[in-house]
């Protein structure tokens, strides 16, 4: 006797395979979960601000156009030196590199000066923004110091390729 001249017995058979490959895939998934991700998958490090803690460069711009002398952001270059010296936010002031302990302290010793309300934008561009070793320790730090309005300047490649080929003004 075969299953097709029986046919509960076929529905039998489905619903056994169907259990068994549910249950297969379940004990994977929870096996994969407790193993956490795959050696495989690069952990990218989280940023520590939140979208409304960004700003797009055309944002900046159009803000640095209209805003009054008073209520104009301070923007703050944390990159290397070099970098700051071949092109910068017109009107940025230096204080980098972050990275480095010298550079940090630079950049806190500076913000003692400051309002804790300054409209502050950082921005570093030395390479791609999810690999900047200055701007993630630079905003972390004016944060911790108590840093009400605080923001990133969003440069996903670097500067030149996300501000300067864009044709957003540079001073030097």
């Amino acid at each position: 006797m075969d299953q097709s001249t029986f046919p509960a017995a076929r529905t039998r058979s489905q619903f056994a395979l169907a259990l068994a490959m549910t249950v297969a895939t379940t004990l994977l998934w929870l096996s994969s979960a407790e193993a956490g991700p795959a050696t495989t998958q690069v952990a990218r490090p989280a940023v520590p601000w939140t979208a409304a803690e960004t700003v797009s460069p055309a944002d900046l711009v159009s803000e640095i156009a209209r805003t009054g002398e008073a209520g104009k952001p301070v923007v703050v270059c944390t990159a290397p030196a070099f970098l700051y010296r071949n092109g910068h936010v017109p009107g940025a002031l230096f204080h980098g590199p972050a990275s480095s302990a010298s550079g940090l302290e630079d950049l806190k010793n500076w913000a003692q000066t400051m309002s804790r309300s300054a409209n502050v934008v950082l921005y570093c561009g030395c390479c791609p923004m999810e690999e900047c070793p200055n701007v993630k320790p630079a905003f972390t730090a004016l944060r911790d110091l108590g840093f009400t309005r605080l923001r990133v300047l969003i440069l996903p490649n670097n500067f030149g390729t996300d501000w300067v080929d864009k044709g957003y003004p540079v001073e030097k």
